[in-house]
């Protein structure tokens, strides 16, 4: 099935055996992608060979509320074998009863009384969080999922979902052994302390992100940061080692015995721990 939509993550449906729980995901419209990438993807499948998959994707299609997906489609730049494919779920049933008296009863009009109803003329389809938002949550096994698709996915495509996705898909991308795509998470405008903060934490980035985070004055000011960075082992020596003067004495003490962090800074944490303690005395 063609829809028009030539973008890389529906190419990936399209050429090659994407695994079950991804195409489960995709149904639930909550891969991140454009609102034409999602709308092809879920037209895409309805005809799915797995029974569960393509009565997700028909039920997905069914909660989007009419008047954000006609507006949707009624855009230029949308395809028009994408605008053809969801004609009839934004005609109205009179419009449907006499173009196409024999249409199944799934592409019908019918009342949404769903989560995703919406009487609301502005509601957006087209905007970033619109249908993954609104859909039910990820469940804690499609992680595994989440993580499959946006690896498979081409550069260009991780660096935009890096700068421009979810709190979940930066989390993932931010370890990509790419790093371009690792270091594009950290100018994200959608990135918070707290998220910077588990960065700092993960033994799993590269040096690169932990040096950019290190050498960040708006990002050592917050203490969290600086205290994650310095007992995070994967951190370069050269910029935990002057973050750990700002550390107070408990966590100086916990570093003087950790083996876990390189000796250099085991034992110049431990130089710091007497001239400490030598204050008070």
């Amino acid at each position: 099935m063609y829809l028009g939509v030539g973008s890389p993550v529906v190419g990936l449906f399209l050429s090659s055996d994407v695994p079950r729980d991804v195409r489960l995901l995709a149904a639930r419209g909550l891969v991140m992608a454009e609102g034409q990438d999602r709308l092809a993807l879920l037209a895409l499948l309805t005809t799915d060979a797995d029974v569960e998959v393509a009565s997700c994707a028909n039920a997905t299609i069914a909660a989007i509320p009419t008047s954000a997906l006609r507006r949707f489609i009624e855009r230029d730049d949308v395809p028009g074998e994408l605008r053809s494919w969801y004609a009839p779920y934004v005609a109205t049933v009179e419009e449907i009863a006499v173009d196409d008296p024999d249409a199944p009863a799934e592409r019908r009009l019918a009342p949404r009384d769903g989560p995703l109803a919406s009487d609301d003329p502005d509601a957006p389809l087209d905007a970033d969080p619109a249908v993954i938002e609104a859909i039910a949550a990820v469940a804690a096994d499609e992680d595994e999922a989440v993580h499959q698709l946006l690896t498979a996915l081409p550069v260009p495509d991780k660096i935009k979902i890096a700068t421009l996705g979810r709190r979940e898909q930066r989390s993932i991308l931010v370890r990509d052994p790419n790093r371009i795509v690792s270091t594009a998470v950290l100018a994200s405008p959608k990135l918070t302390d707290t998220e910077v903060e588990n960065f700092a934490r993960m033994q799993n980035v590269s040096e690169e992100v932990l040096r950019i985070i290190g050498t960040s004055r708006a990002w050592t000011k917050k203490y969290g940061v600086i205290a994650a960075l310095v007992k995070n082992p994967r951190t370069p020596p050269a910029v935990s080692l002057p973050l750990m003067m700002r550390l107070v004495e408990r966590d100086v003490k916990g570093l003087s015995v950790d083996r876990n962090v390189p000796e250099s800074v085991r034992l110049a944490a431990r130089k710091q721990l007497n001239v400490l303690q030598s204050r008070k005395s």
